[in-house]
């Protein structure tokens, strides 16, 4: 079993920043694929960012860079930093964990998800 939990959520003015992150336990390893996803009020959840096993990563927002996703294997702590927020990123914001993603990125089937953080970004 994996146990994951996030934290770092809050409101923010638009152009602002927030890190979000998550803590892993369980049975979790450091070879485990982590991902994050958002899921905001009347849409369906999205991926945002994922970081495989060997360090890969691949973000929906690659062009703007304004999402990055980390982790610290010593800290069992996963991360992503969320630079130039805009409102439409008002959401919760799910931590999730796979075995393998297979490459897949954020379309992989993650099993463990926390129970998500909202982030809250005001005009």
């Amino acid at each position: 079993q994996v146990h994951l939990v996030e934290s770092g959520g809050g409101s923010v003015q638009a152009g602002g920043s927030l890190r979000l992150s998550c803590l892993v336990s369980g049975n979790a390893n450091n070879s485990y694929c982590m991902g994050w996803f958002r899921q905001a009020p009347g849409k369906e959840r999205e991926g945002v960012a994922v970081i495989d096993s060997d360090g890969t990563t691949t973000s929906v927002d690659s062009e703007t860079g304004r999402f990055t996703i980390s982790k610290d294997n010593a800290k069992n702590t996963l991360y992503l930093q969320m630079d130039s927020l805009k409102p439409e990123d008002t959401a919760m914001y799910y931590c999730a964990a796979e075995f393998n993603c297979y490459g897949l990125g954020v379309t992989a089937h993650f099993t463990y998800w926390g129970q998500g953080t909202q982030v809250t970004v005001a005009s």
